[in-house]
């Protein structure tokens, strides 16, 4: 393979990987106004790379006479997924601290996290399969990147958490909300 050829194949996925990494920041960015402790943030940005990258893989796996389907399914699904998080966010900061959230980044609300902002990874990795990509070099690239960015989003929004206290979980379910909504009804 010649050397052009294979730096612009690795140009190319981290393009898409950034890309796809951007759900994964912008949605860290709302869950981190949550208080979080670093170790949370480091397992969620843990689980969010490890979903884009198994979730791609088993786009590959699959094949392309389902990535029509399954591509606009998944949008729909995570657009879902993301709408109930931030309903759920909203309410839960009108709660006393007390009381427990339906979600949270922890256990199976991790696992509701995870799959959210990797759904359309999953349509990008039935594309991918069909022109023949490096299976390997494409969930490395997704992991790591959306992992990173992950991260980012979530200390991000640590941060901002503390300047806008009490506000700062309404603005995170607003973000999830309209992020949400724009999964579903695309311009």
């Amino acid at each position: 393979m010649d050397i052009t050829a294979f730096l612009g194949e690795i140009i190319t996925l981290f393009i898409m990987a950034f890309a796809l990494g951007m759900d994964a920041f912008s949605v860290g960015l709302g869950m981190g106004l949550i208080r979080l402790r670093l170790k949370q943030i480091f397992s969620i940005g843990m689980t969010i790379g490890l979903f884009h990258m198994w979730m791609p893989l088993a786009g590959m796996m699959i094949g392309h006479f389902l990535s029509d389907t399954f591509g606009a399914i998944a949008t729909y699904v995570g657009g879902g997924l993301l709408l109930f998080l931030g309903l759920q966010m909203i309410i839960s900061s009108f709660k006393d601290d007390d009381q427990q959230r339906m979600i949270t980044p922890v256990g199976f609300g991790l696992f509701i996290f995870a799959l959210s902002v990797s759904l359309d990874s999953f349509s990008v990795g039935l594309s991918l399969g069909i022109y023949g990509a490096k299976t390997v070099m494409v969930i490395l690239m997704f992991g790591i990147v959306s992992m990173v960015l992950s991260w980012i989003g979530l200390l991000l929004g640590r941060k901002v958490q503390n300047w806008l206290g009490t506000y700062s979980e309404v603005l995170g379910g607003c973000i999830l909300l309209v992020f949400g909504v724009k999964l579903l009804f695309p311009l």
